[in-house]
Protein backbone atom coordinates (compact mmCIF):
# COMPACT_ATOMS: atom_id res chain seq x y z
CA UNK A 1 0.00 0.00 0.00
CA UNK A 2 2.93 2.33 0.63
CA UNK A 3 4.04 1.76 -2.97
CA UNK A 4 0.48 2.31 -4.20
CA UNK A 5 0.43 5.68 -2.44
CA UNK A 6 3.75 6.69 -4.02
CA UNK A 7 2.54 5.66 -7.48
CA UNK A 8 -0.71 7.60 -7.06
CA UNK A 9 1.24 10.69 -5.99
CA UNK A 10 3.65 10.29 -8.93
CA UNK A 11 0.70 10.02 -11.30
CA UNK A 12 -0.90 13.11 -9.80
CA UNK A 13 2.34 15.08 -10.12
CA UNK A 14 2.85 13.96 -13.73
CA UNK A 15 -0.71 14.88 -14.72
CA UNK A 16 -0.41 18.25 -12.99
CA UNK A 17 2.81 19.04 -14.87
CA UNK A 18 1.38 17.79 -18.17
CA UNK A 19 -1.73 19.95 -17.82
CA UNK A 20 0.39 22.95 -16.75
CA UNK A 21 2.35 22.75 -19.99
CA UNK A 22 -0.86 22.13 -21.92
CA UNK A 23 -2.02 25.43 -20.46
CA UNK A 24 0.92 27.09 -22.22
CA UNK A 25 0.56 25.04 -25.40
CA UNK A 26 -3.09 25.69 -26.27
CA UNK A 27 -3.07 29.52 -26.23
CA UNK A 28 0.36 29.59 -27.91
CA UNK A 29 -0.97 27.56 -30.82
CA UNK A 30 -4.20 29.57 -30.76
CA UNK A 31 -2.21 32.78 -31.24
CA UNK A 32 -0.27 31.23 -34.12
CA UNK A 33 3.07 30.61 -32.38
CA UNK A 34 4.98 27.61 -33.75
CA UNK A 35 5.50 25.09 -30.95
CA UNK A 36 8.09 22.49 -31.85
CA UNK A 37 8.09 20.42 -28.65
CA UNK A 38 5.79 19.50 -25.77
CA UNK A 39 7.63 17.45 -23.15
CA UNK A 40 6.87 16.15 -19.66
CA UNK A 41 10.13 15.75 -17.75
CA UNK A 42 13.76 16.52 -18.57
CA UNK A 43 16.79 14.62 -19.75
CA UNK A 44 16.82 11.82 -22.33
CA UNK A 45 13.59 11.23 -24.24
CA UNK A 46 11.91 7.97 -23.20
CA UNK A 47 9.03 8.06 -25.66
CA UNK A 48 7.73 10.59 -28.16
CA UNK A 49 5.58 10.99 -31.24
CA UNK A 50 5.06 13.76 -33.74
CA UNK A 51 1.75 15.31 -34.64
CA UNK A 52 1.94 18.03 -37.21
CA UNK A 53 4.79 20.40 -36.41
CA UNK A 54 4.99 19.47 -32.70
CA UNK A 55 6.84 16.58 -31.06
CA UNK A 56 5.07 15.27 -27.94
CA UNK A 57 6.94 13.10 -25.47
CA UNK A 58 8.03 11.99 -22.03
CA UNK A 59 11.56 12.38 -20.69
CA UNK A 60 13.47 10.37 -18.12
CA UNK A 61 13.55 12.85 -15.21
CA UNK A 62 9.97 13.63 -14.08
CA UNK A 63 10.78 16.92 -12.34
CA UNK A 64 8.99 19.33 -14.62
CA UNK A 65 8.16 19.88 -18.24
CA UNK A 66 8.25 22.44 -21.02
CA UNK A 67 7.01 23.50 -24.43
CA UNK A 68 9.44 24.90 -26.98
CA UNK A 69 8.23 27.98 -28.85
CA UNK A 70 10.28 29.51 -31.63
CA UNK A 71 11.56 33.03 -31.10
CA UNK A 72 10.60 33.26 -27.45
CA UNK A 73 13.04 36.14 -26.96
CA UNK A 74 13.43 39.13 -29.32
CA UNK A 75 16.54 39.28 -31.54
CA UNK A 76 19.47 41.34 -30.45
CA UNK A 77 20.04 44.65 -32.27
CA UNK A 78 21.82 43.96 -35.55
CA UNK A 79 21.06 40.25 -35.49
CA UNK A 80 20.46 38.68 -38.91
CA UNK A 81 16.83 38.47 -40.06
CA UNK A 82 15.35 35.04 -39.56
CA UNK A 83 17.70 33.99 -36.76
CA UNK A 84 16.05 33.72 -33.36
CA UNK A 85 17.08 32.62 -29.92
CA UNK A 86 15.52 29.27 -29.10
CA UNK A 87 13.99 28.67 -25.71
CA UNK A 88 11.20 26.91 -23.85
CA UNK A 89 8.90 27.34 -20.87
CA UNK A 90 10.97 24.83 -18.87
CA UNK A 91 12.94 26.62 -16.16
CA UNK A 92 16.17 24.64 -16.04
CA UNK A 93 16.13 23.66 -19.71
CA UNK A 94 15.67 27.32 -20.62
CA UNK A 95 18.71 28.37 -18.64
CA UNK A 96 20.85 25.60 -20.09
CA UNK A 97 19.94 26.71 -23.60
CA UNK A 98 20.64 30.37 -22.96
CA UNK A 99 24.07 29.59 -21.54
CA UNK A 100 25.14 28.10 -24.87
CA UNK A 101 26.17 30.28 -27.80
CA UNK A 102 24.51 27.87 -30.20
CA UNK A 103 21.08 28.52 -28.68
CA UNK A 104 19.94 30.11 -31.92
CA UNK A 105 17.71 28.65 -34.55
CA UNK A 106 17.04 29.35 -38.18
CA UNK A 107 13.47 30.49 -38.73
CA UNK A 108 11.87 29.49 -42.00
CA UNK A 109 10.59 32.49 -43.97
CA UNK A 110 6.99 31.27 -43.62
CA UNK A 111 7.39 31.13 -39.82
CA UNK A 112 8.86 34.60 -39.23
CA UNK A 113 5.49 35.93 -38.12
CA UNK A 114 4.91 32.92 -35.84
CA UNK A 115 7.56 33.73 -33.25
CA UNK A 116 6.55 34.29 -29.63
CA UNK A 117 8.19 37.68 -29.19
CA UNK A 118 5.97 39.20 -31.91
CA UNK A 119 2.81 38.47 -29.97
CA UNK A 120 0.93 41.35 -28.42
CA UNK A 121 1.81 41.92 -24.80
CA UNK A 122 -1.57 40.71 -23.55
CA UNK A 123 -1.18 37.54 -25.62
CA UNK A 124 2.20 36.87 -24.02
CA UNK A 125 0.60 37.28 -20.59
CA UNK A 126 -2.15 34.83 -21.53
CA UNK A 127 0.33 32.21 -22.78
CA UNK A 128 2.56 32.42 -19.70
CA UNK A 129 -0.25 32.81 -17.15
CA UNK A 130 -2.33 29.94 -18.53
CA UNK A 131 0.11 27.32 -17.24
CA UNK A 132 -0.10 28.32 -13.56
CA UNK A 133 -3.80 29.09 -13.99
CA UNK A 134 -4.42 25.47 -14.98
CA UNK A 135 -2.82 24.40 -11.68
CA UNK A 136 -5.18 26.75 -9.84
CA UNK A 137 -8.15 25.23 -11.69
CA UNK A 138 -6.99 21.69 -10.85
CA UNK A 139 -6.62 22.61 -7.19
CA UNK A 140 -10.01 24.31 -7.14
CA UNK A 141 -11.75 21.28 -8.67
CA UNK A 142 -10.06 18.85 -6.26
CA UNK A 143 -10.79 21.00 -3.20
CA UNK A 144 -14.42 21.36 -4.31
CA UNK A 145 -14.63 17.56 -4.53
CA UNK A 146 -13.32 17.34 -0.97
CA UNK A 147 -15.68 20.01 0.39
CA UNK A 148 -18.85 18.92 -1.39
CA UNK A 149 -18.17 15.25 -2.07
CA UNK A 150 -16.26 13.93 0.94
CA UNK A 151 -17.18 16.67 3.38
CA UNK A 152 -15.28 18.55 6.08
CA UNK A 153 -14.92 17.68 9.76
CA UNK A 154 -17.27 19.66 11.98
CA UNK A 155 -16.78 19.80 15.74
CA UNK A 156 -19.94 18.86 17.62
CA UNK A 157 -18.73 19.14 21.20
CA UNK A 158 -15.79 20.35 23.26
CA UNK A 159 -14.53 18.36 26.22
CA UNK A 160 -11.71 18.59 28.74
CA UNK A 161 -8.85 16.17 28.03
CA UNK A 162 -6.69 17.18 31.04
CA UNK A 163 -6.64 19.66 33.90
CA UNK A 164 -3.44 21.43 34.91
CA UNK A 165 -3.03 21.36 38.69
CA UNK A 166 -1.01 24.59 38.59
CA UNK A 167 -0.48 27.48 36.21
CA UNK A 168 3.13 27.98 35.26
CA UNK A 169 4.99 29.75 32.44
CA UNK A 170 7.67 27.07 32.59
CA UNK A 171 7.99 24.44 29.87
CA UNK A 172 6.76 21.77 32.31
CA UNK A 173 3.85 22.37 34.66
CA UNK A 174 4.54 21.35 38.29
CA UNK A 175 2.19 18.78 39.83
CA UNK A 176 2.29 20.45 43.22
CA UNK A 177 2.13 24.15 43.92
CA UNK A 178 1.16 26.72 46.51
CA UNK A 179 -2.60 27.26 46.97
CA UNK A 180 -2.40 30.64 45.23
CA UNK A 181 -0.80 29.06 42.16
CA UNK A 182 -3.44 26.39 41.64
CA UNK A 183 -5.15 26.60 38.26
CA UNK A 184 -8.70 28.04 38.22
CA UNK A 185 -9.92 24.77 36.65
CA UNK A 186 -8.47 22.71 39.49
CA UNK A 187 -9.89 25.08 42.10
CA UNK A 188 -13.35 24.87 40.49
CA UNK A 189 -13.23 21.07 40.36
CA UNK A 190 -13.14 20.54 36.61
CA UNK A 191 -12.21 17.01 35.55
CA UNK A 192 -10.94 15.27 32.45
CA UNK A 193 -13.74 14.08 30.12
CA UNK A 194 -16.05 16.90 31.25
CA UNK A 195 -18.04 18.00 28.18
CA UNK A 196 -18.29 21.80 28.16
CA UNK A 197 -21.90 22.84 27.53
CA UNK A 198 -21.75 26.58 28.20
CA UNK A 199 -19.41 29.27 29.54
CA UNK A 200 -20.74 32.47 31.11
CA UNK A 201 -24.19 31.59 29.84
CA UNK A 202 -23.07 31.15 26.24
CA UNK A 203 -23.58 27.72 24.66
CA UNK A 204 -20.39 26.30 23.16
CA UNK A 205 -19.81 23.32 20.89
CA UNK A 206 -16.29 23.95 19.59
CA UNK A 207 -12.86 24.46 21.12
CA UNK A 208 -12.48 28.05 19.75
CA UNK A 209 -15.89 29.02 21.15
CA UNK A 210 -14.97 27.77 24.62
CA UNK A 211 -11.51 29.34 24.68
CA UNK A 212 -12.75 32.68 23.30
CA UNK A 213 -15.31 33.09 26.09
CA UNK A 214 -12.84 31.99 28.76
CA UNK A 215 -10.15 34.38 27.52
CA UNK A 216 -12.63 37.28 27.44
CA UNK A 217 -13.48 36.92 31.19
CA UNK A 218 -10.09 37.26 32.83
CA UNK A 219 -10.49 37.99 36.54
CA UNK A 220 -14.27 37.43 36.45
CA UNK A 221 -16.07 34.52 38.09
CA UNK A 222 -18.31 32.88 35.49
CA UNK A 223 -20.49 29.76 35.50
CA UNK A 224 -19.23 26.87 33.41
CA UNK A 225 -21.78 24.13 32.77
CA UNK A 226 -20.31 20.71 31.99
CA UNK A 227 -21.84 17.33 31.29
CA UNK A 228 -20.30 14.73 33.60
CA UNK A 229 -21.45 11.09 33.62
CA UNK A 230 -24.69 12.09 31.92
CA UNK A 231 -25.53 14.90 34.37
CA UNK A 232 -25.18 18.67 34.04
CA UNK A 233 -22.86 20.22 36.64
CA UNK A 234 -22.40 23.96 37.13
CA UNK A 235 -18.93 25.09 38.21
CA UNK A 236 -17.81 28.59 39.20
CA UNK A 237 -14.54 29.39 37.44
CA UNK A 238 -12.43 32.55 37.65
CA UNK A 239 -9.99 32.75 34.67
CA UNK A 240 -6.62 34.07 35.77
CA UNK A 241 -5.08 37.09 34.03
CA UNK A 242 -2.32 35.68 31.84
CA UNK A 243 0.25 36.95 29.34
CA UNK A 244 0.36 34.68 26.30
CA UNK A 245 1.84 34.77 22.78
CA UNK A 246 -0.34 36.52 20.24
CA UNK A 247 -1.54 34.11 17.54
CA UNK A 248 -2.70 34.76 13.98
CA UNK A 249 -5.78 33.28 12.32
CA UNK A 250 -3.91 30.01 11.71
CA UNK A 251 -2.83 29.66 15.33
CA UNK A 252 0.78 30.66 14.69
CA UNK A 253 2.75 33.14 16.87
CA UNK A 254 2.77 36.72 15.58
CA UNK A 255 6.07 38.59 15.42
CA UNK A 256 6.68 42.33 15.26
CA UNK A 257 8.69 43.99 12.48
CA UNK A 258 11.81 43.55 14.63
CA UNK A 259 11.20 39.82 14.92
CA UNK A 260 10.11 39.92 18.57
CA UNK A 261 7.17 37.73 19.57
CA UNK A 262 4.05 39.77 20.36
CA UNK A 263 1.96 39.02 23.46
CA UNK A 264 -1.59 39.61 24.65
CA UNK A 265 -3.23 39.67 28.07
CA UNK A 266 -5.96 37.07 28.31
CA UNK A 267 -7.82 34.76 30.65
CA UNK A 268 -6.59 31.26 31.41
CA UNK A 269 -8.07 28.43 33.48
CA UNK A 270 -5.56 25.61 32.93
CA UNK A 271 -7.32 22.99 30.83
CA UNK A 272 -6.62 21.17 27.59
CA UNK A 273 -9.66 21.00 25.32
CA UNK A 274 -10.38 18.59 22.49
CA UNK A 275 -13.61 17.67 20.76
CA UNK A 276 -15.76 15.19 18.91
CA UNK A 277 -16.20 15.60 15.19
CA UNK A 278 -18.37 14.38 12.35
CA UNK A 279 -17.83 14.79 8.64
CA UNK A 280 -20.44 16.85 6.82
CA UNK A 281 -20.72 17.58 3.13
CA UNK A 282 -20.80 21.29 2.44
CA UNK A 283 -22.85 23.20 -0.16
CA UNK A 284 -21.13 24.34 -3.33
CA UNK A 285 -21.19 27.91 -2.03
CA UNK A 286 -18.74 26.89 0.71
CA UNK A 287 -16.06 25.85 -1.79
CA UNK A 288 -14.79 29.34 -2.83
CA UNK A 289 -14.08 30.33 0.77
CA UNK A 290 -12.28 27.06 1.43
CA UNK A 291 -10.22 27.42 -1.76
CA UNK A 292 -9.35 31.03 -0.90
CA UNK A 293 -8.25 30.03 2.59
CA UNK A 294 -6.07 27.22 1.22
CA UNK A 295 -4.53 29.58 -1.35
CA UNK A 296 -3.80 32.15 1.34
CA UNK A 297 -2.12 29.56 3.54
CA UNK A 298 0.00 28.36 0.62
CA UNK A 299 1.06 31.92 -0.20
CA UNK A 300 1.90 32.43 3.48
CA UNK A 301 4.29 29.50 3.36
CA UNK A 302 6.13 31.03 0.38
CA UNK A 303 6.34 34.41 2.12
CA UNK A 304 8.09 32.71 5.03
CA UNK A 305 10.18 30.40 2.86
CA UNK A 306 13.58 31.63 4.18
CA UNK A 307 12.48 30.96 7.76
CA UNK A 308 10.98 27.62 6.74
CA UNK A 309 14.17 26.54 4.97
CA UNK A 310 16.21 27.29 8.09
CA UNK A 311 13.93 24.90 9.96
CA UNK A 312 14.33 22.29 7.23
CA UNK A 313 18.13 22.63 7.41
CA UNK A 314 18.13 22.22 11.20
CA UNK A 315 15.90 19.17 10.90
CA UNK A 316 18.06 17.65 8.15
CA UNK A 317 21.46 18.20 9.78
CA UNK A 318 20.55 18.53 13.45
CA UNK A 319 18.20 17.14 16.04
CA UNK A 320 15.35 19.60 15.44
CA UNK A 321 11.90 18.16 14.76
CA UNK A 322 10.60 18.58 11.22
CA UNK A 323 7.79 21.14 11.07
CA UNK A 324 4.64 19.55 9.63
CA UNK A 325 3.99 22.82 7.73
CA UNK A 326 7.44 23.01 6.17
CA UNK A 327 7.81 22.72 2.37
CA UNK A 328 8.53 19.32 0.85
CA UNK A 329 10.04 18.02 -2.38
CA UNK A 330 8.46 15.48 -4.72
CA UNK A 331 10.19 12.87 -2.57
CA UNK A 332 8.33 14.17 0.46
CA UNK A 333 5.03 14.23 -1.42
CA UNK A 334 5.56 10.58 -2.35
CA UNK A 335 6.46 9.55 1.20
CA UNK A 336 3.45 11.31 2.70
CA UNK A 337 1.15 9.70 0.12
CA UNK A 338 2.69 6.32 0.91
CA UNK A 339 2.14 6.82 4.64
CA UNK A 340 -1.49 7.77 4.00
CA UNK A 341 -2.13 4.70 1.83
CA UNK A 342 -0.43 2.41 4.38
CA UNK A 343 -2.12 3.86 7.49
CA UNK A 344 -4.37 1.42 9.37
CA UNK A 345 -6.75 3.85 11.08
CA UNK A 346 -8.38 5.97 8.34
CA UNK A 347 -11.12 4.53 6.16
CA UNK A 348 -10.64 4.14 2.41
CA UNK A 349 -12.79 7.22 1.90
CA UNK A 350 -10.67 9.26 4.32
CA UNK A 351 -7.49 8.09 2.59
CA UNK A 352 -8.88 9.10 -0.80
CA UNK A 353 -9.78 12.56 0.54
CA UNK A 354 -6.29 13.03 2.00
CA UNK A 355 -4.55 11.93 -1.20
CA UNK A 356 -6.74 14.25 -3.27
CA UNK A 357 -5.89 17.03 -0.82
CA UNK A 358 -2.16 16.37 -1.29
CA UNK A 359 -2.43 16.77 -5.07
CA UNK A 360 -4.59 19.88 -4.60
CA UNK A 361 -1.97 21.39 -2.28
CA UNK A 362 0.76 20.59 -4.78
CA UNK A 363 -1.14 22.43 -7.53
CA UNK A 364 -1.71 25.44 -5.28
CA UNK A 365 2.02 25.49 -4.59
CA UNK A 366 2.78 25.29 -8.32
CA UNK A 367 0.45 28.23 -8.98
CA UNK A 368 1.90 30.46 -6.26
CA UNK A 369 5.49 29.47 -7.03
CA UNK A 370 5.20 30.11 -10.77
CA UNK A 371 3.60 33.52 -10.21
CA UNK A 372 6.73 34.87 -8.48
CA UNK A 373 7.83 37.68 -10.86
CA UNK A 374 11.37 36.44 -11.39
CA UNK A 375 12.97 34.61 -14.29
CA UNK A 376 13.06 31.77 -15.11
CA UNK A 377 9.57 31.38 -13.60
CA UNK A 378 6.40 32.11 -15.57
CA UNK A 379 5.84 35.17 -13.41
CA UNK A 380 9.11 36.63 -14.69
CA UNK A 381 7.91 36.39 -18.29
CA UNK A 382 4.54 37.88 -17.30
CA UNK A 383 6.30 40.81 -15.62
CA UNK A 384 8.38 41.31 -18.78
CA UNK A 385 5.25 41.36 -20.96
CA UNK A 386 3.52 43.87 -18.69
CA UNK A 387 6.58 46.11 -18.72
CA UNK A 388 6.68 45.78 -22.51
CA UNK A 389 3.10 47.09 -22.73
CA UNK A 390 4.01 50.05 -20.51
CA UNK A 391 7.18 50.73 -22.48
CA UNK A 392 5.29 50.61 -25.79
CA UNK A 393 2.76 53.19 -24.56
CA UNK A 394 5.59 55.48 -23.47
CA UNK A 395 7.30 55.06 -26.85
CA UNK A 396 4.11 55.84 -28.77
CA UNK A 397 3.50 58.93 -26.60
CA UNK A 398 6.97 60.12 -27.58
CA UNK A 399 6.22 59.57 -31.25
CA UNK A 400 8.42 56.50 -31.61
CA UNK A 401 7.09 54.00 -34.16
CA UNK A 402 8.11 50.45 -34.99
CA UNK A 403 8.45 47.35 -32.82
CA UNK A 404 8.99 47.85 -29.09
CA UNK A 405 10.22 44.79 -27.23
CA UNK A 406 11.48 44.11 -23.72
CA UNK A 407 14.36 41.69 -23.79
CA UNK A 408 13.92 39.78 -20.53
CA UNK A 409 17.20 38.00 -21.13
CA UNK A 410 18.87 41.10 -19.69
CA UNK A 411 17.67 39.78 -16.35
CA UNK A 412 19.58 36.51 -16.83
CA UNK A 413 22.05 37.24 -13.99
CA UNK A 414 19.05 37.34 -11.66
CA UNK A 415 17.65 34.24 -13.33
CA UNK A 416 20.90 32.35 -12.80
CA UNK A 417 20.90 33.35 -9.14
CA UNK A 418 17.29 32.25 -8.74
CA UNK A 419 18.07 28.96 -10.48
CA UNK A 420 20.99 28.27 -8.17
CA UNK A 421 18.80 28.99 -5.14
CA UNK A 422 16.04 26.73 -6.48
CA UNK A 423 18.47 23.89 -7.14
CA UNK A 424 19.96 24.25 -3.65
CA UNK A 425 16.51 24.34 -2.06
CA UNK A 426 15.39 21.30 -4.05
CA UNK A 427 18.48 19.36 -3.00
CA UNK A 428 18.04 20.30 0.66
CA UNK A 429 14.34 19.39 0.64
CA UNK A 430 15.00 16.03 -1.01
CA UNK A 431 17.73 15.23 1.52
CA UNK A 432 15.50 16.28 4.43
CA UNK A 433 12.61 14.23 3.04
CA UNK A 434 14.88 11.19 3.10
CA UNK A 435 16.63 11.55 6.48
CA UNK A 436 13.91 13.38 8.46
CA UNK A 437 10.64 13.21 6.53
CA UNK A 438 7.28 14.63 7.49
CA UNK A 439 5.09 11.76 8.63
CA UNK A 440 1.46 11.35 9.65
CA UNK A 441 2.56 11.60 13.26
CA UNK A 442 4.07 15.08 12.87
Amino acid sequence: MFLVGILLAAFGVAVSIALHEMGHLIPAKRFGVKVTQYMVGFGPTVWSWRRGETEYGVKAIPLGGYIRMIGMFPPRPGQAEGVERASSTGRFGQLAEQMREESYEEIDPQDRDRVFHRLKSWQKVVVMFSGPFVNLIIASVLLTIIVCGFGLPKQTSAYVTAVQPCLSSAATTPKRCAPGDRSPAAVAGMKARDVIVSVAGKKVTTTPEATDVIQAHAGQTVPVVVRRDGHLVTLQVTPKLWTAPKLDGNGRPVQSASGKAETVTTGKVGIYISGTYRTERQPLTAAPGYIGSALGQTAGVFVKIPQKMVGVYNAAFGSAKRDANSPVSVVGVGRIAGDVAEAKGPSLQDKAAILIGIIASLNLALFVFNMIPLLPLDGGHIAGAVWEAVKRRIARARGITGPVYVDVTKALPVAYGVAIVLIAMSGLLMYADIVNPITLGN
